[in-house]
């Protein structure tokens, strides 16, 4: 979502807030450890955030739950796109990562181009 009170788009400051559903859908116990973005701006440019849980949390999801949260992104670009993965554990210490699909961020400033 799209921030309007926190952005500036006359100096190239653009916010969002975007919301994530972890679900464990394995047979196992399960913790998120860290994770790691790809912001990618209308320009091509890659920032990347790395750092241990989401939000200052390192959940444990058991089998059948799911873990929500919600954060944000500035960009200098009216768009662009976010992926990434997050490294997992399973009770028993194994590691494992989880894709994160790409997913748009983008503005009412965004010039619309059709594909």
């Amino acid at each position: 979502m799209y921030l309007e009170d926190q952005s500036s788009p006359d100096e190239e400051h653009f916010v969002w807030a975007y919301r994530i559903q972890i679900s464990n859908e394995g047979p196992e116990t399960v913790q998120l450890l860290r994770r790691h973005w790809k912001i990618t701006d209308a320009n091509g440019q890659v920032i990347e955030v790395e750092g241990e849980g989401v939000v200052g949390e390192q959940p444990v999801l058991e089998p059948g739950s799911a873990f929500e949260y919600t954060s944000g992104t500035p960009l200098t670009t009216p768009y662009g796109v976010m992926a990434g993965e997050y490294q997992m554990e399973t009770a028993a210490g194994e590691p494992f990562e989880v894709e994160i699909p790409p997913f748009s961020l983008i503005s009412p400033y965004a010039k619309r181009v059709l594909n």
